[in-house]
């Protein structure tokens, strides 16, 4: 068993990388935005957020799915936000 200052070392790593890929993430949503903006088309795609949501069960150990997708919702709110709140220069 590891010891406590080991297990959260490690979560500090997992975190710094966890915070870099939210990151690049954003800035997807961000060419996203601006796709959607260009074109019309609203924030929210009500059937993509239910695929991704979906496609979890075959990614995730069952006994985290609930979490993953309590994640998931979370991650694709801020993002509606982020495009909706001016995450998006003109």
């Amino acid at each position: 068993m590891k010891d406590l200052a080991q297990c959260r070392k490690e979560i500090d790593e997992v975190d710094r990388q966890l915070l870099r890929l939210f990151e690049e993430r954003m800035a997807l949503c961000r060419e996203v935005a601006r796709y959607k903006r260009a074109h019309g088309l609203p924030t929210l795609d009500a059937s993509r957020e239910e695929a991704v949501l979906a496609a979890l069960a075959g990614k995730t150990a069952p006994e985290l799915l609930p979490y993953a997708r309590k994640l998931w919702r979370v991650l694709m709110d801020l993002s509606k936000e982020f495009q909706d709140q001016g995450g998006i220069s003109p």
